[in-house]
């Protein structure tokens, strides 16, 4: 009788070990024994997940997301806890929570783990807009609110971004009354990448929570290398009735996995956590958990981002278009044309960039994605934008 394969030896002969990348033994020797891999063998890894995404056809810089992917380590986190994948009532959404809690320095009770960050947002549309209260966004931002609070027949109020491309703070502010359930700040901005001062978003954050719910997205926190920058934390602490978002999608590399962050006072968060639908999945809270204890992986993408982010900044100066100085892991510009036009074009060359976000009909949302990518794309722009 032939003995059945193992666990781990399964995997590796299917689709699941081969096909979706979980194991890349000769990219990284050291997963087999449980370490992690030094700086050279982070190298060896990197080029291989370039050599992956040109195999793999159009080079995907549309939705922002980190072209290397999750660590080896949160990749062997997943593999290790296949045994979880039939089973309910998984710890590792509680462990998730805690180890969360900890890296950011707040109490566990302070944290709330969803099916992505935009279960967040839909879930605090829902939690203060439910009795007919308003809502206000910058616009263009990260819709997730605007589109859910629409969808419930909510009034949200949507309000233009500045000459800067920001958040118009006072504008804003003109709009926030008895009625206002909850103010949606985005920072840095999506899809401008801009960056609030810290003073006057600070400012109008603890202010308008004063007076209603505030809800500051930081998804791309961990890409901010402004030394001005501060996360708005330190206020949940404070007790203020401000809602922190945080993801595992961009700096971990787990978009696909569908792990986000909500950091409130305890009594907001069993007020989000009574609309939720859901949990996430024990396999992407344990590669999760790896991620977020990881130190050297995400040092690593903020390394290469940066690198990345410059070449293609450049590259776009070197056109004359306008565009926003960049805090993120993608750049904003204006192709003085339709953007529609500049991505058809693009993708006839092999890339994929974002939609259009009106009313900047010709501004291009062009994610950041590996250094060599982006020399590559430097090449290739001008062609598209004559």
């Amino acid at each position: 009788m032939t003995s059945p394969l193992s666990r781990r030896a399964w995997l590796r002969t299917t689709s699941l070990g081969v096909g979706a990348g979980l194991l890349v033994p000769s990219a990284l020797p050291a997963l087999g024994r449980g370490a992690f891999p030094d700086a050279n063998d982070l190298g060896a890894y990197a080029t291989h997940v370039a050599a992956e995404r040109a195999a793999a056809g159009a080079v995907r810089l549309q939705s922002n997301e980190n072209p290397y992917g999750m660590s080896p380590r949160a990749k062997q986190a997943m593999l290790d806890a296949w045994d979880e994948h039939n089973k309910y009532g998984s710890p590792a959404i509680a462990l998730l929570k805690e180890t969360y809690a900890a890296h950011v320095g707040v109490p566990a009770e302070c944290v709330m783990v969803t099916q992505g960050s935009r279960e967040v947002i839909c879930t605090a549309a829902l939690a203060f807009g439910i009795d007919g209260q308003e809502l206000i966004a910058a616009d263009p931002t990260f819709e997730a609110m605007a589109e859910y609070g629409g969808h419930m027949g909510r009034t949200v109020h949507r309000v233009p971004l500045d000459a800067a491309h920001g958040h118009d703070l006072e504008a804003m502010n003109t709009h926030v009354g008895t009625k206002t359930g909850l103010v949606f700040v985005c920072n840095p901005n999506n899809p401008t990448g801009a960056l609030m001062p810290d003073a006057s978003l600070r400012d109008f954050v603890v202010s308008n929570a004063q007076r209603t719910t505030v809800l500051v997205d930081e998804a791309y926190h961990e890409y901010v290398t402004d030394s001005s920058y501060r996360t708005m934390i330190d206020l949940v602490l404070q007790g203020r009735n401000v809602i922190v978002l945080r993801t595992a999608s961009k700096i971990h590399g787990l978009a696909g996995c569908r792990i986000g962050f909500a950091i409130a006072r305890p009594d907001i968060i069993a007020r989000l956590q009574g609309f939720t639908t859901g949990v996430p999945n024990a396999l992407s809270a344990r590669a999760a958990i790896a991620a977020v204890n990881d130190r050297e992986w995400p040092l690593f993408c903020v390394q290469q981002n940066t690198e990345a982010r410059e070449i293609l900044r450049a590259a776009i100066a070197n056109t004359g278009c306008a565009q926003t100085p960049s805090q993120t892991n993608f750049i904003f510009f204006d192709a003085r044309q339709p953007a529609s036009n500049v991505r058809t074009r693009l993708e006839a060359r092999g890339y994929l960039v974002g939609r259009t976000f009106p009313p900047y009909n010709t501004w291009v949302r062009v994610s950041v994605g590996t250094p060599e990518e982006m020399r590559a794309f430097a090449k290739v722009l001008p062609e598209a934008l004559d």
